[in-house]
C-alpha cells in the first residue's frame, strides 16, 4: 500500500510555513535567454542515434523466428528508429554486426542476420542485464513513483527503454519475476500500463537528495532534511552568461525557492506558482538522473506529461534554465540532456550498458572503415579485452579533465527581457514544432 498520506501530511506541513508561503507566490525575476549549441554533446547525440538504432534492430533480429530479417520487412522503419538515411543502407554500412545474404528463396531480395560478433556482444550484454537486475528495478520502481496515478503506459515505456536500460521485451522477460512490485492493468480507454505495487520508501530520494547527503554538501544536506536550508541544482552556464547580473538574481532567487522531492504529492502546490516551477525542473532533473545516458527525446517526456504534472508547455523550462539541461536539434529530432550527467564529451559515471554500448559502437566503426574489403568479424579477444581499453581511456580522461568546459560550446548573442512567458524566442518555437 502507497504512504500517500505520508507525501500529502509532508507537503502540507512544508507549504503551511509562512516563509513558503511567501515564496510560493514570491515572483521570480523574469529572463528571457538565447539557445547556445553545444557541440559536444551535439556529437554525443548524433553518435547515440545510430548506435541506438543498431541495437533495436539487432533485437528485432533476434526476435524474428526465422533468425533474419527481409529488406522488405524494415522498409518503413526509418524515422521509427530515428535514421536520416534509409534502413538498408544503414545495415550495410555494418558488415561487422549484419551479415548480407540473399533470401532462399527470393534471389533479389536482401537478408540480414546477425554476425558472431554481434551475438557475442548480445551475450555480454544478457550478462550484464542479469548482474544488474535489482538496479534495474530500482530504476523503474523509482519512474512510476513519480506518477501520479503510480502508473505508465507500456508504449511509453517501450518507447523509453533503451534510455532507462530495460531488456528487450523486459514486460515478458522482467516483470513477470517481479510482481510484488508491478502489475500489469488496462485503462478504460483499452491501454495496457505497469503500475507500482509497492511503494519502497527507500527509493524515494532523489538524486539531487543522494548526491548532497555526503561529501562537503553533507551539512547541508542534513540542515535540508530538518527544514533549515533548500538544495541548489548543479549550474554550469553556457560562456558568457555569468555576466549578465539579471540571470544571477534570477539564479539565486530560484536556487532559494524550496526543493519539492518529485516523488512527494505536488497537488497541493499552487500550479502557477514558481514553487511549481522548480518542482517541476526538479521532476525533469531527476527522470534524466534515472536515464543512463541522461538524456532523453523531448517526445518521449511529452506522453507522461499529466502523469508527471509537468506544464504544457515544459520544453521552455530546458531553454529556461541552460546551466541544468541542453536541448539539441540534431538528427531531425529534439534531444533533452542532464548537463551534470557529462564532463568533456563523456558520461561522469557510465552505467555498465554503457560500456557494452560503446563497444558495440567500436564494431560498428570499424565496420565502416573496412566495409570495401572482406572483413566480417573482429577478433573474439579484441571484443573482450575492449573492456580493459574503456577503463584505462577513461581513466585517463579524468585525469586530463579541464575544470573549463565552456570550450566545446558555440556561443551565441542572447537577451533579456522582462515578459519571458509572453515572448519565446525563435528557437523555442522551433523546438514547439519538433
Amino acid at each position: 500500500m502507497f504512504k500517500a498520506e505520508t507525501f500529502v501530511s509532508s507537503i502540507k506541513n512544508l507549504l503551511s510555513h509562512p516563509q513558503i508561503q511567501h515564496q510560493q507566490w514570491r515572483s521570480l525575476v523574469k529572463v528571457r535567454l538565447k539557445w547556445v549549441k553545444n557541440r559536444s554533446l551535439d556529437h554525443i547525440i548524433d553518435t547515440d542515434t545510430d548506435l541506438k538504432a543498431a541495437c533495436l534492430l539487432k533485437d528485432a533480429i533476434k526476435r524474428s523466428p526465422t533468425g533474419f530479417l527481409t529488406a522488405k520487412s524494415f522498409a518503413d522503419w526509418q524515422k521509427l528508429l530515428g535514421l536520416t538515411v534509409p534502413v538498408l543502407r544503414f545495415l550495410r554500412r555494418y558488415p561487422t554486426l549484419f551479415e548480407e545474404f540473399p533470401h532462399p528463396r527470393y534471389a533479389n531480395l536482401p537478408c540480414f542476420r546477425l554476425t558472431g560478433t554481434a551475438l557475442l556482444l548480445d551475450s555480454q550484454e544478457q550478462s550484464i542485464h542479469k548482474a544488474h537486475e535489482n538496479d534495474t528495478i530500482e530504476r523503474l520502481s523509482r519512474v512510476l513513483m513519480m506518477m501520479r496515478s503510480r502508473t505508465a503506459p507500456l508504449q511509453s515505456l517501450h518507447a523509453l527503454k533503451w534510455d532507462l536500460g530495460l531488456p528487450d521485451n523486459f514486460e515478458k522477460v522482467l516483470i513477470p519475476k517481479y510482481l510484488d512490485h508491478f502489475s500489469f492493468v488496462k485503462a478504460p480507454t483499452g491501454v495496457s500500463g505497469l503500475r507500482l505495487a509497492r511503494w519502497c520508501e527507500e527509493f524515494a530520494v532523489s538524486a539531487l537528495q543522494r548526491s548532497n547527503e555526503g561529501g562537503e554538501m553533507g551539512d547541508e544536506y542534513r540542515q535540508f532534511k530538518r527544514g533549515q536550508t533548500t538544495l541548489a541544482f548543479p549550474m554550469n552556464f553556457p560562456r558568457g552568461y555569468g555576466a549578465q547580473k539579471k540571470v544571477r538574481a534570477w539564479m539565486e532567487e530560484f536556487q532559494k525557492l524550496p526543493y519539492i522531492s518529485p516523488y512527494e504529492d505536488s497537488r497541493h502546490i499552487d500550479p502557477n506558482s514558481e514553487l511549481m516551477e522548480k518542482r517541476a525542473v526538479g521532476v525533469l532533473h531527476e527522470f534524466l538522473s534515472l536515464t543512463i545516458h541522461k538524456k532523453t527525446k523531448r517526445n518521449y517526456l511529452r506522453s507522461l506529461r499529466e502523469e508527471l504534472n509537468i506544464p504544457h508547455k515544459f520544453t521552455r523550462l530546458f531553454t529556461r534554465y541552460p546551466g541544468i539541461f541542453y536541448l539539441s536539434l540534431k538528427c531531425k529530432t529534439t534531444t533533452v540532456a542532464l548537463k551534470e550527467g557529462y564532463r568533456r564529451g563523456k558520461l561522469v559515471n557510465p552505467h555498465p550498458l554503457v560500456r557494452i554500448r560503446q563497444k558495440f559502437y567500436h564494431v560498428m566503426r570499424t565496420g565502416l572503415l573496412y566495409r570495401g574489403k572482406d572483413v566480417n568479424l573482429i577478433p573474439r579477444e579484441d571484443i573482450l579485452l575492449k573492456d580493459s581499453e574503456n577503463s584505462v581511456e577513461a581513466k585517463e580522461e579524468d585525469e586530463n579533465v579541464d575544470e573549463d568546459e565552456d570550450e566545446d560550446e558555440e556561443y551565441e548573442e542572447f537577451g533579456t527581457g522582462d515578459e519571458y512567458d509572453e515572448e519565446a524566442s525563435d528557437v523555442e518555437d522551433e523546438f514547439d514544432k519538433k
